[in-house]
Formats: structure tokens, sequence, C-alpha cells
């Protein structure tokens, strides 16, 4: 069996993954251009900047930042220059985890062994990942908090899909989901929900059980909303949809950065494990990957129903002292006002009402992403 080590982090440090679709400026169809965009950028910035199984598709991200501030400005940084290059190519970034009108079939698998290896092992549910999320890092200082983490943070999980649900459309149909993206994940051998796991060790043995058996070729292939990341020490959150702008993005990484540094000081302190029925984060997660902004959600301490308002003011109030001594709470505070406005999916569906064209959709909600109009 293969000893897996975890690299501890002494600070609740974070690191940010924005996937962004590429999309023709003259049709708002997606375009497979990533492999002529990437080798445009500056070295510094090319670094950050990443390929991703789709040619339509890259992943923007940070280094290892101490604060959501400091994301931010990298984010921004970054964001301003692939938006400049790619505009000089046509091409914009489109900030929603589906595109409203194109179709799977047409997008073009990126010129790489491992992503050859995906298509040829998962087939259809490969070639049907055009989709497009958040994923945020935080880090902790063991292995065995990372997977206890993971267990308590599941009830959250979604909260935090209801905040960022944006992909209501998939090939030009609307599908009645707020989140088709959070769907599509789910038909992955090794997404969705992750298993209980107590410890750090029934963690490696689960993973390595998986490759000895042939299910998956390496742990990257484990693709669970939140898992543990043993190489850079982190507990990775990969629920969220892409939300529409920088700044919402920054509201979810204070709510993740603040909602791990809490679990993670419970846990040191000795705070008793309330056990969340699994069908209960089930029954949760539908209920936001079907209503987003409008689902309500059953409070596993009290198993009533409750508005997502209500359940993000709780938990913004209790996670409050933990932002604020970890300056992100400003941040934080904004996830209030994304609990009650429409969401994402919202303003796409209403621009479609309005309209009558998914390419509008995608025009204007790219004119209100642009880094240079913010």
């Amino acid at each position: 069996m293969t000893k897996l080590g975890f690299t501890a982090n002494e600070s609740p440090t974070i690191g940010v993954e924005l996937e962004l679709g590429l999309v023709d400026l003259e049709t708002m169809a997606l375009s497979s251009s990533a492999g002529q965009l990437l080798p445009q950028l500056s070295a510094e910035v090319a670094s950050f900047v990443k390929p991703e199984l789709m040619q339509s598709c890259v992943e923007v991200i940070t280094g290892v930042c101490r604060s959501v501030d400091d994301a931010g400005r990298e984010l921004r940084e970054r964001l301003q220059s692939v938006e400049s290059i790619c505009e000089s190519n046509g091409v914009g970034l489109w900030w929603g985890a589906t595109h409203p009108f194109s179709v799977w079939r047409d997008q073009q698998v990126t010129p790489n062994d491992r992503y050859h290896d995906l298509v040829n092992s998962l087939q259809e549910m490969a070639r049907r990942l055009v989709t497009f999320g958040l994923h945020i890092h935080v880090g902790v200082d063991s292995g065995d908090k990372a997977v206890m983490i993971c267990d308590r943070i599941l009830q959250h999980l979604p909260t935090l899909l209801a905040l960022t649900a944006s992909s209501p459309f998939w090939e030009n149909r609307n599908t009645g989901l707020h989140s088709q993206r959070s769907k599509i994940m789910e038909g992955l051998p090794t997404a969705g929900l992750p298993p209980l796991m107590r410890n750090w060790s029934e963690y490696v043995w689960l993973v390595n059980q998986m490759v000895e058996s042939g299910f998956i070729n390496t742990i990257r292939e484990i693709w669970w909303d939140v898992r543990p990341h043993h190489n850079f020490g982190t507990v990775e959150v990969r629920v969220c949809d892409m939300p529409g702008n920088l700044e919402d993005v920054l509201a979810i990484t204070a709510l993740v950065q603040s909602l791990v540094k809490t679990l993670s000081d419970m846990i040191d302190n000795g705070a008793y494990q309330h056990d969340c029925h699994p069908m209960m984060v089930r029954q949760n997660k539908w209920r936001a990957a079907r209503f987003g902004t409008h689902a309500k959600l059953v409070n596993s301490f009290t198993y009533e129903v409750e508005s997502l308002g209500l359940v993000v003011n709780a938990l913004v109030e209790k996670l409050s002292p933990t932002a604020e001594q970890l300056g992100c709470l400003n941040h934080l505070e904004r996830a209030r006002a994304m609990a009650t406005a429409p969401s994402w999916a919202d303003k796409q569906l209403a621009i479609l009402d309005k309209t009558g064209d998914p390419r509008e959709v995608v025009r204007q909600l790219i004119s209100q992403s642009r880094m240079s109009a913010s």
C-alpha cells in the first residue's frame, strides 16, 4: 500500500481555483481555444492559468494566500491579463456553471494523455463534463483534522451550493434546476458527497483500495464535493457552481475559510460531534440544486424547514468572530445579501425571459463580469 503524507499547514491559508468558460464573442458559443490562448500569456501569469479537460475552459488559480483580500488581489490581476489576451482574440470569459446553449458533443478534449485516459475510462460521462466550478482550499494542521472537518462540513455544503447556483440551462434547455452542474458531476463514480471516513488512516486505505482494484488510476480522480488534499495540506471544498463575479467568489471564499477555521477550533477544543444523517445532507443538496437561493433547507438540529436567508444569517452570526480574526468579515457579510437576492441562475433565466435569446444571456453576463468594468 502507498503511504500518503499530509503536508501540515500551521494557519488557515487559502487557495482559490476558478473554472471559466471560453466564449466566441461573435456567436456567444463555447470556443475550444485554450490551446491558442494560453501560449500568449506572460510566463508569470501562465503559471497560474491551467488547461482543463475541455479546450473551452481555463482554470485561473491563486498561490497560497494568507487572506481573502490577498486572494482577491491575485485573482483580479490574473483575470485582467487573461481577459485582455482573450478579448484580443475575440474570446470572452463565461462566469457560469454551464453554458446556456452550447452542446457537449461539440467540445474538444485537451490533447493530454491524462485527459484522454479519463475519456477512455469514463466515456460519455467524461465528455459531458462541460461544466465550470469554484474550488476553495483551506489549510489545516493534520490529515486527521482534514478528514474530521470534511465530515463536519457536510451539512453546510447544500448552503454553499444554493448560494452559488448558476447553471439552469443545459444544451439550450431550461432544465428546471438552478444547478444542473451538480447533477452532471454526480454522474461520475467518484464525485458527489463523500463517504463517511473517521480518520486519515481510513482515508488512505480507501484511496489505496480504489487504486489497487483498478477503480481509479490516481488520487486525482477523486472529485468529491469536499475532500482532503494531502499535497497542499488542505480541506478542498468543490461543491460550488461558478458565481457570476469576483465579489461573490470572495464572499464564498470568506465563508469557507471561516467555516473550516471554526470547525478546526471546535475540534481542538473538544466539541461534541453532532451527527447529521446522510440523507438529510442529500435532500438538502437536492433542494439547493433544484431551487438555488429559493431553497428551503432542513435544519439538522431541529429538523425544521428554513429559508436560505435564515440559514445563512445564522451561519454568518456564528462565523463572524472567526471572520473578524481572519480579516474577512466584510466579505463574509456579503453572503447575507446573496442569500436573499436573485441568484446567478435567476439572472440568467430573467434575461432569457426578457429577450428570448440565449446568446443575450451570455453577452450580458460576460459584460457584467469583465474586470475592466469593475
